[in-house]
C-alpha cells in the first residue's frame, strides 16, 4: 500500500453492474478510491420485472438502464463492458477476454443462471428467466404458441401448443403463471377467430409441498387458493424427470404423467455465475451446491483480504445459518457493507463489525390486485400486499424516467387488460444441421 501513501489511488474493481455492483460503487463516490464497474453488457437489468418483459407487459428498455448514465456523474467511476474470463488473486489481477485490469480490491457480484440440477440438456426446451434474451425468448414462444393454434386443424395438437407449464413455484414461477393466466383470460380473449385463448391451460409445477415454500404455511395455503382462482392448476410435490420437445414427464404423488406442451418455462433452481468456479479455483476455496463462494462474516473470501464476493454469488450465511436468499435488498445491503468497509480500511480505520443483513420483509404478486407479503410477523395477502409490492418495486428502479414510464404502463395495463409490448422478435440463432 506504500503507493497510495504516495498518492497514487488504491484501484477497486467491481465485477457485474448489478444490484451489489452498482451499490457498491455508488457509494465509493466520495472514498478517494479509483474504481473500474466491469460487465459483459452496457446496463443494469432490473431482474425482479423481467417476467413483465417476458409476457408482453413491459418492453426491454423499461427495465433496463445504460450504466454509463447511471454513473456519468461519478468522476472517479470508469465503466467498461467487457468480458470476463479468470482471475489472479496472488498477482491481482482480473483476466478479460480481451484484455488485463489490476487491481488492489477485487468485489466479484456476478450474479446466478438458472439450474436445471444436473440436466442441462433441457434448457432448449425449457428456457430459464436471468436475461433479457430469455424474457423476449420466452415471449416469442408464448405468443407464438397462440399464433400456430390458430391456424392448427388437429385438436390434440392445438391443445398442446396452448398447454403452458412453469416450473417452480417460487416468486418468478407463480408471477409467470399469473400473467400467463391474465393473457389467456383476458388480454388475448378477443383477438383469434379459430381458437379462445381462455381454453388455455396454465400448469404450475413445484416439487416441495408448498408454492412460495419460504413463505409461513398460512399465506402459503392463501397464495395457492388464489392461484387456483386464476385457473391454475398447481401441482405440488411434483417433479420433472425428463423434458422432451413436445413433452414434460412429471412425477408426484399420484404417480408418474406425461403433459404434451410446447411451451415450458424453467423457474425452478438457480446456480451462481461460472465466474464463481474461477474465483473459487485461485482462491482455493470450494463452492457450496448452488455454485455459490462462500464468504467469511465481512463478505471476504478466506484467505484474501482484498477480495469480497456479493450477491447471488456468495453463500453468506445469515442468522439461522442458512445462506441469505438471493434477493435485490441483500445485493444492496452488502454493496454498502462492503464500500464502507474498504473505505475504512483505506483511512486506516479497524472494521470489526460483521455484516448483518435487515430483512425488511419479502413479497411476491400473484396477478391483478393479488399479492403475498410478509414484514416483519405481519402478513398479508391481497389488494394490499399487491399496492405494497408495486410502491417497493417503483421504489427499486433506478433511473427515475423508467420509474414514470413503468407506473403509466402499469395503469394502462390495469385499466384496459392490454400489453402492449406483444412482440414477436424472431429468433435468429443459427440452426445446426442435422
Amino acid at each position: 500500500m506504500d503507493k497510495h501513501v504516495q498518492g497514487t489511488p488504491p484501484r477497486v474493481v467491481i465485477v457485474g453492474g448489478g444490484f451489489g455492483g452498482l451499490e457498491t460503487a455508488k457509494r465509493l463516490k466520495r472514498s478517494g478510491v479509483q474504481v473500474t464497474l466491469v460487465d459483459k453488457r452496457n446496463y443494469h437489468l432490473f431482474q425482479p420485472l423481467l417476467y413483465q418483459v417476458a409476457t408482453g407487459g413491459l418492453s426491454p428498455a423499461n427495465i433496463a438502464t445504460p450504466l454509463r448514465s447511471i454513473l456519468r456523474r461519478q468522476k472517479n467511476c470508469q465503466v467498461i463492458m467487457a468480458e470476463v474470463v479468470d482471475f489472479d488473486v496472488a498477482q491481482q489481477k482480473l483476466y478479460l477476454a480481451d484484455g488485463q485490469i489490476d487491481y488492489d480490491f477485487l468485489i466479484v457480484s456476478a450474479g446466478a443462471t438458472h439450474s436445471y440440477f444436473g440436466n442441462d440438456a433441457w434448457e432448449p426446451m425449457a428456457p430459464g428467466l436471468k436475461t433479457l434474451q430469455d424474457a423476449t425468448e420466452i415471449r416469442r414462444r408464448i405468443y407464438s404458441a397462440f399464433e400456430a393454434a390458430e391456424r392448427e386443424l388437429d385438436p390434440a395438437r392445438r391443445e398442446a401448443l396452448m398447454t403452458f407449464v412453469v416450473v417452480g413455484g417460487g416468486p418468478t414461477g407463480v408471477e409467470l403463471a399469473g400473467a400467463l393466466a391474465e393473457i389467456a383470460g383476458h388480454t388475448l380473449k378477443h383477438d383469434f377467430r379459430q381458437i379462445n385463448p381462455q381454453d388455455a391451460k396454465i400448469l404450475l409445477v413445484e416439487a416441495a409441498e408448498h408454492v412460495l415454500a419460504h413463505y409461513p404455511a398460512e399465506l402459503c395455503s392463501r397464495a395457492e387458493a388464489k392461484i387456483r382462482s386464476l385457473g391454475i392448476q398447481v401441482l405440488t410435490q411434483t417433479k420433472v424427470t425428463d423434458v422432451r420437445p413436445e413433452q414434460v414427464h412429471l412425477s408426484g404423488p399420484t404417480g408418474e404423467s406425461v403433459i404434451a406442451t410446447q411451451n415450458v418455462v424453467w423457474a425452478a433452481g438457480v446456480r451462481g455465475n461460472p465466474l464463481g468456479q474461477k474465483l473459487a479455483q485461485t482462491c482455493q476455496v470450494e463452492l457450496d451446491r448452488a455454485g455459490r463462494v462462500p464468504v467469511s462474516a465481512s463478505l471476504r473470501v478466506e484467505g484474501q483480504e482484498n477480495v469480497f464476493v456479493i450477491g447471488d454469488l456468495a453463500n453468506c450465511p445469515g442468522p439461522n445459518g442458512r445462506p441469505l436468499p438471493g434477493l435485490a435488498p441483500v445485493a444492496i445491503q452488502q454493496g454498502r457493507y462492503v464500500a464502507n468497509a474498504i473505505a475504512s480500511q483505506i483511512a486506516g480505520k479497524a472494521v470489526s463489525e460483521p455484516f448483518s443483513y435487515y430483512d425488511r420483509g419479502s413479497m411476491a404478486t400473484i396477478g391483478r390486485a393479488a399479492a403475498v407479503a410478509q414484514i416483519g410477523k405481519r402478513q398479508f395477502c391481497g389488494l394490499l400486499a399487491w399496492i405494497m409490492w408495486l410502491t417497493i418495486h417503483l421504489m427499486l428502479i433506478v433511473q427515475f424516467q423508467n420509474r414514470v414510464l413503468i407506473l403509466m404502463q402499469w395503469a394502462w395495463n390495469y385499466i384496459t387488460f392490454n400489453r402492449s409490448a406483444r412482440l414477436i422478435i424472431e429468433d435468429r440463432t443459427p440452426k445446426t444441421s442435422g
